[in-house]
């Protein structure tokens, strides 16, 4: 994005980019920390058992489905923020538009409840399939592939900008991301395959609050004497 001349005032289109990239930063442990209360508090609720997203059933699962919804509208926001801070290099459309794409897909997520597991909700047998259910498998494979494939388009740019050591974790966390996703989900009826469905929302989470800091710094300071002092 264009820099402000030195001597000008207060930068809006900067603070509103950084403003935007903090949602970032904020969306995953927004989602992780709600959805690990809720955990705790739903009988028959199991980290080696369930994944997050079957908070979405049962009585007070609008919880989670809120949760997501507006978890994928903080990643959307962070889509944004990505489109702006990059305007100007090839990478700044794709970018945004593939974030754009997981933030989408976790909204659509929230809409469409996956389908019940063996104990949750508390007498499930976990052998009931719902179109309800596979819309949601879809919505969060398309949304990893889209977030693995922003790390992607974004370690290009980092190397670019001369953050090689952001570029090289980038592209780690892209195959981390699909690879333990795909493995978790054909898994997905035992601990072993939750626990890869968890290290890909983790995973993915990490990388995105780091990967939006190191973005929010390439971004000049909206107030014009710090801009002087500290220019990006």
């Amino acid at each position: 994005m264009g820099r402000a001349k030195r001597g000008e005032g207060f930068d809006g289109a900067a603070a509103i980019t950084r403003s935007l990239l903090g949602y970032g930063v904020l969306a995953g442990a927004f989602y992780l920390a709600v959805g690990t209360v809720l955990a705790l508090t739903r009988t028959g609720f199991s980290f080696a058992d369930h994944p997050l997203s079957v908070l979405m059933l049962g009585e007070h699962g609008w919880m989670q489905r809120a949760n997501i919804v507006l978890t994928g509208a903080m990643v959307l926001a962070a889509a944004a923020g990505f489109a702006r801070a990059l305007r100007g290099s090839s990478a700044s459309q794709l970018a945004g538009v593939f974030l754009a794409v997981y933030g989408g897909c976790l909204v659509l997520s929230g809409v469409f409840p996956p389908d019940p597991m063996a104990g949750f909700p508390p007498g499930a047998t976990g052998d009931q399939a719902t179109l309800s259910g596979v819309l949601h498998l879809a919505f969060g494979g398309i949304g990893f592939l889209a977030l693995a494939a922003t790390a992607i388009v974004l370690a290009g740019w980092f190397t670019t900008v001369g953050l090689d050591a952001w570029a090289t974790r980038s592209r780690i966390a892209a195959v981390l991301i699909v690879l333990s996703f795909l493995s978790g989900a054909a898994l997905a009826t035992r601990p072993m395959g939750i626990a890869l469905l968890w290290l890909a929302v983790v995973s993915g989470w990490v990388w995105l609050a780091g990967a939006s800091i190191a973005t929010y710094q390439t971004v000049p300071h909206p107030d014009a004497h710090r801009r002087e002092a500290n220019p990006a």
